[in-house]
């Protein structure tokens, strides 16, 4: 049965070391959120969790991490709130965001009218689900739109679906064949419901980067940066190694690398351009930058 009640950790923290910690944190265990009140001018990070007893490990996580990343000591404070507050506060920070020349995230209470070639993807927020807001997801986006607007009779491989939004707006983009999966079974669940609430059909499936997959035109790992490194070698061979023509330009398959922390790029484009691949292009949203490569 489902509480009517989460209990929240939150900490005030400084708004330029929230980027830091949220690197140490283990977003598969829980996901942590930041947000800058501008009345009271603090910045404040919150988790939410339907189980009162993480809250503890949680509260110690957020510590240990500030304490490796050098950070001044945290100080984690344990609430209540009901589920039905929980779900109207959210609507104070999420509205439509134009993400691309032809993407567009609405959430689910605010209407909009799509204007001729948008993309319209309809997201709400969850406990532990992104939203389409983070940097690393827009780069991921903006670089998808390009890629169908060039052709989109390519197959798109998402791996680390999360929430499932790069996967749809491949599909809204017009991809044909889209697939995406995630380690976690609520990863899936949640984008088998967001893929329906968007009325498009994908594959999505419960594995992990262990393993090559079926190789696709365009693969999309939005995955932190030590994992993107460690798993370099069945990322690439998940990549289509043919190219194909296209009115006369030969296009080669594409892989979108994303996560990652400006200062922690050079490291991933290195790991990727010694196993054959060429960054071609990349974008830096805030303090994180996505890079678009392609075999050598």
């Amino acid at each position: 049965m489902i509480s009517d009640t989460l209990t929240v950790v939150s900490c005030a923290i400084a708004e330029e070391d929230v980027d830091a910690l949220f690197e140490l944190l283990d977003s598969d265990v829980f996901t942590p959120t930041a947000w800058f009140d501008l009345e009271t001018q603090v910045c404040r990070i919150d988790i939410f969790l339907e189980d009162a007893s993480q809250a503890d490990s949680v509260s110690q996580a957020l510590q240990q991490a500030a304490e490796l990343a050098g950070l001044p000591a945290l100080k984690p404070e344990l609430s209540t709130l009901a589920r039905a507050d929980w779900a109207e506060a959210w609507k104070r920070f999420f509205h439509v965001e134009k993400i691309s020349d032809r993407v567009v995230v609405r959430p689910s209470w605010e209407k909009y009218d799509a204007k001729p070639g948008e993309v319209v993807i309809t997201l709400d927020p969850g406990l532990s689900f992104g939203t389409g807001k983070h940097a690393t997801t827009q780069g991921c986006l903006r670089f998808l739109d390009q890629l169908a607007a060039e052709d989109v009779n390519r197959t798109v491989l998402d791996m680390g679906c999360g929430s499932g939004i790069l996967a749809i707006g491949a599909a809204l983009l017009g991809f044909k064949d889209v697939r995406g999966f995630d380690n976690d079974p609520d990863c899936k669940r949640v984008s088998d419901e967001n893929a329906a609430i968007n009325h498009v059909s994908i594959p999505f499936t419960i594995d992990d980067l262990s393993h090559a997959y079926p190789p696709a035109d365009i693969v999309v790992a939005n995955i932190l940066a030590p994992v993107l490194i460690q798993f370099a070698k069945p990322i690439i061979a998940s990549l289509s190694t043919f190219s194909h023509t296209l009115q006369g330009v030969r296009k080669s398959p594409s892989l979108l690398l994303s996560g990652i922390l400006v200062e922690q790029y050079d490291d991933v484009k290195a790991a990727y351009e010694a196993l054959g691949m060429k960054e071609v292009n990349s974008i830096r949203i805030e303090n994180w930058r996505t890079g678009l490569f392609k075999r050598v």
